[in-house]
C-alpha cells in the first residue's frame, strides 16, 4: 500500500482556498439567496464562494499526485511594498487626486523589486501614470478629479 504524500506548497494553496471559499460561503447564507432567475443578494457571492471551494479541492488532489518544490522562502520586501500599494492609493485618490496618487502608488509599489533602480521606478511610475489617465481620465471619461484639494495648486 503507498503512503499518502501531499506536496506542501500546494496543498497549503488549496487548503487556503477551501478554508476562504468557505468564510464566504458562509456569510453569503446570510443573506437572502433568491432563484436563479431572481437572484438575491447572496446568490452571487454563494456561487463565487462555491467555485473558489471546487478550485482548492482540485488543488489539493493535485497536490497529492504530483510532487512539488518544498515552500521557499518569504518574499518580505514584495509584501512590505505591494500589499500597503493599493491601500495608499485608496487613502489618498481624494485628497491628492488621481495623478499623485497613482504615480505615488507605483513608486511605491516598484521597490518591492531588489533589482529596481529608482531612475526606472520614476520612469515606470510615469508610464503608468501617463498610461492611466489617458485610458481611464480621456478615454472612458471617468469623473477623477486628476489633482486633489490637498494639492497647492
Amino acid at each position: 500500500m503507498n503512503k499518502l504524500s501531499i506536496d506542501p506548497t500546494n496543498g497549503a494553496c488549496g487548503a487556503i482556498f477551501v478554508a476562504t471559499g468557505a468564510f464566504f460561503a458562509i456569510q453569503a447564507l446570510g443573506l437572502e439567496l433568491g432563484t436563479t432567475f431572481r437572484m438575491g443578494p447572496g446568490y452571487f457571492p454563494l456561487v463565487l464562494a462555491l467555485v473558489l471551494i471546487l478550485l482548492g479541492l482540485i488543488v489539493v488532489v493535485q497536490a497529492t499526485r504530483v510532487a512539488g518544490e518544498p515552500i521557499g522562502p518569504i518574499a518580505w520586501r514584495g509584501m512590505a511594498f505591494i500589499l500597503p500599494a493599493p491601500v495608499f492609493f485608496g487613502l489618498t485618490v481624494r485628497g491628492l487626486g488621481f495623478v499623485p496618487s497613482i504615480f505615488l502608488t507605483c513608486l511605491i509599489a516598484a521597490f518591492a523589486s531588489t533589482r529596481m533602480k529608482p531612475l526606472a521606478a520614476v520612469l515606470l511610475a510615469a508610464g503608468v501614470t501617463l498610461f492611466s489617465v489617458v485610458v481611464f481620465s480621456y478615454a472612458l471619461g471617468l469623473p477623477f478629479q486628476r489633482f486633489g484639494p490637498w494639492l497647492p495648486f
